[in-house]
Order: structure tokens, then sequence, then C-alpha cells
């Protein structure tokens, strides 16, 4: 018997730290496990990332998805607040973009088309007339290079993708990276890094799904939202930016103060009928390129809070309306506005309106943002 008891206790040393990394300082840890496999054979792997408080966050690097993450509600009880599937293979034939880093440049680019330095480009379409996340193969379509970096709030896990000159249009070679961590204060923190060697154009953002309620099965209509912006860049029928802004006051996109989702996104307003609901960019209030909180949401019932920070000029709220009922996950079916998004980013179609705060990244400069999904309760 003793035999047996030094023979599991020294497999279980040799096992550790094959399938973790703890943080010797606190209960803080990162797991890393094998997720899939892509059709030609590389490998995909899941991270998960845990904090001492008892939150987690599950991160694969093909596309950079998070494709998980707990957080207490008001009394304590950890659940899933992003929407996601079950399998590798059903994040490859996704089309809706759960939980990736979407780019070259997220958002849309009117006709796939910008001029640089006196040079015409031609994207790839792939959203009606338009170019829409950065194409057809996007950053959300491709695998990431990941490994575990140290960062003192939390759990950390560092993911770089180089993209090639000329993929989907893009001139220049771009190497970009994005370092996802999990807070001690349950945040869920992204920031990415972007370098050039041709003067391109570079927007990424997470394009992570949430439903705070503690149930996919609910809708987000009864999330309370705001956002401190006194405008929005209205669109035209192909949901790109006429190039003016829409003063929101007293019109259904007015979001400063907290109103529920539900309460005016069926309103007889043109944006709102074009986009089937809210799918627009806000022009956030005092932007210096500087960190700070530009939106939250509440979910009365479990009393989730989330609050987003970021550096970036605009965000785009999305409420979830091309979901149809047809995408399965996590044990329920996504139907029409499960869930919601705030992209931090610039502006949709910035490249064609230079009036915009610019998106163009030189060789020698490099791309900074930082962007923060705060989780609390009240």
């Amino acid at each position: 018997m003793k035999k047996q008891i030094f023979f599991y206790a020294l497999m279980s040393i040799l096992i550790i730290p094959i399938s973790c990394t703890i943080n010797k300082k606190d209960t803080s840890m990162i797991e890393k496990t094998l997720y899939g496999k892509l059709p030609d054979g590389r490998e995909v792997y899941q991270f998960t990332l845990k904090n001492k408080a008892g939150a987690t966050m599950k991160v694969i690097n093909y596309g950079a998805i998070v494709t998980s993450m707990t957080v207490p509600d008001r009394s304590g009880k950890y659940e899933d607040v992003i929407l996601g599937y079950d399998s590798l293979d059903a994040y490859i034939k996704d089309n809706t973009f759960f939980g990736s880093v979407v780019g070259r440049y997220g958002n849309r680019i009117g006709k796939g088309k910008f001029k640089l330095e006196g040079k015409e480009y031609q994207l790839a379409l792939n959203d009606g007339p338009n170019h829409l996340h950065g194409g057809k193969v996007g950053y959300n379509k491709v695998l990431w290079t990941a490994k575990e970096v140290q960062d003192t709030t939390g759990p950390a896990i560092e993911l770089t993708y180089i993209s090639a000159d000329g993929e989907e249009g893009y001139p220049g070679t771009v190497t970009l990276s994005v370092v996802y961590t999990l807070t001690e204060n349950n945040e869920f923190k992204a920031e990415y890094k972007g370098t050039t060697d041709k003067t391109t154009v570079l927007n990424p953002t997470q394009h992570s799904y949430f439903n705070l309620s503690g149930s996919f099965n609910n809708t987000i209509l009864d999330h309370v939202i705001s956002i401190n912006a006194d405008a929005m860049t209205p669109v035209d029928n192909t949901l790109i930016p006429i190039g003016k802004l829409l003063d929101v006051t007293n019109t259904p996109m007015d979001l400063r103060n907290p109103t529920v989702i539900g309460a005016h996104i069926n309103d007889d307003f043109e944006q709102l009928k074009i986009a089937g609901g809210y799918d627009h960019n806000w022009v956030l209030n005092n932007y210096d390129k500087k960190v700070r909180a530009v939106a939250e949401v509440y979910e009365p019932k479990s009393g989730r809070l989330m609050t987003v920070l970021t550096d970036q000029p605009g965000v785009q709220f999305y409420s979830g309306n091309f979901l149809d009922g047809t995408r399965k996950g996590k044990g329920v079916t996504y139907q029409k506005r499960s869930g919601l998004c705030l992209e931090a980013q610039c502006y949709p179609d910035t490249p064609n309106k230079p009036e915009f705060p610019s998106c163009t990244l030189k060789p020698g400069e490099e791309y900074r943002q930082t962007t923060i999904y705060q989780f609390s309760t009240k």
C-alpha cells in the first residue's frame, strides 16, 4: 500500500507541469489542453485562465476566440456570460464571429475599396457589396501562436498572428499580438500591439457576444445599457456610414442614460429599421487616446454589471439582430438577440472618411489598443 501511495504521489508531481502552470504567488493558473485539429492537421489548443477569486476565461488559439467566461451574479453564483460553441468544427463553420478578434479591419469598408498614399486597394467582399471584419478569411479564421506571459494583475496569454502583404487585399505584412488577461478584479483585458512593413490600415476588435443573465435561452432585451456618446455615425442601407455625425438627442440612439435595450429597439426610426435593431458605431465622448469608461450593461435579475473601458474613439453596439435560431452551442439554440456585442474600434469605413479619426499605420509606428470588460455586481 505504501508503494502505491508513493507511486500516485510521484505521478501527480510529474503530471501537473504538463497540464497547467500555477502562479506561485496565488492560486491563479492557466491550463492548456488540446481542443481539436484543423482540416490540415494543425493542432488547436484551449487555454483556461482562472483567477484566485474563482472566475474563469477560456481561449483558443484559432481566431483568438474567447469560448467562455464565468463570473458571479449578486448571490455569488458563477455562470458563463459569453455565447459560444462546443467544438472546433462549429467555430470553423461559424459566420457570426463568436468570441473572436476580427481584422485586419474590424467593421465595414464600403465597396471593399480605399486609397492609401495614392494607390487604390480592392479588398475581399464578404458582406454584400462591402468588406466586413477582415474579409473571407480574416483574423477570426486563422491559427494564432499562443504563449503564457507574466502579468501582475492576473493570468495572461499572448496570441500573435502575422498577416502577409496582400492578404485579403490589404497592403503590408502586419504582425499583431493581443494579450488576454483575466485580472483578479474579474476583468477581461485585451491589449493589442501591431506593426507593419508598409503603410496600411489596422483596426482589430474583440467580437464576443455577451449575455449577463446566466442563461443563453434569455434574450438581452431586458439588459440595461448606457454609452457615453453624444453622437453616432448614421449609415446607408448597406450599413456604411454616410460621413456625417448624428446628434443622438431626442432619438432612440440616445443611450447616455441607462436604457432598457428592448425599450426602443423596434421604434419607427430609420436607423433602427435599416439595421434591424442596434448595429451602429457610437462616437465616444472624451476621446484622448487614453483608457476611460465608455459603456455599461446591467442585467437586473442576476445583478451582473459589465463596464467597458477603452482608448478607442468608437464602439459598435450590436444587439444580435442576425442570430436566427440556426446556431446551437452550450446546450441551447441561439435565438435573435441572444447576445450583444460592444466592439471598441475606429469608426466604420474610416479609410474612406478622412474626417474620421485615422486608422492608418506606417512602418516604424506601433499600433496600440487596450479594451477592458470589467465585471461586477450591484
